[in-house]
């Protein structure tokens, strides 16, 4: 009884995961997290800058 029976994150029960599919999953929850921040940072009136690049002009 070597084998993990023990569902994944996902939920789905049988083979595991290969790596493509848990990369493209934490590839589509990484974009969401970033759609989310870009969303939250304009309609916080952010010009998409950093304060760094401001003081920048030589």
């Amino acid at each position: 009884m070597s084998e993990e029976s023990v569902p994944r994150q996902g939920g789905s029960v049988g083979r595991p995961k290969g790596l493509l599919e848990q990369m493209e999953e934490l590839m589509a929850a990484l974009n969401a997290d970033l759609s989310a921040l870009d969303a939250d940072l304009q309609s916080a009136g952010g010009s998409g800058r950093a304060p760094a690049e401001e003081g920048e002009r030589g």
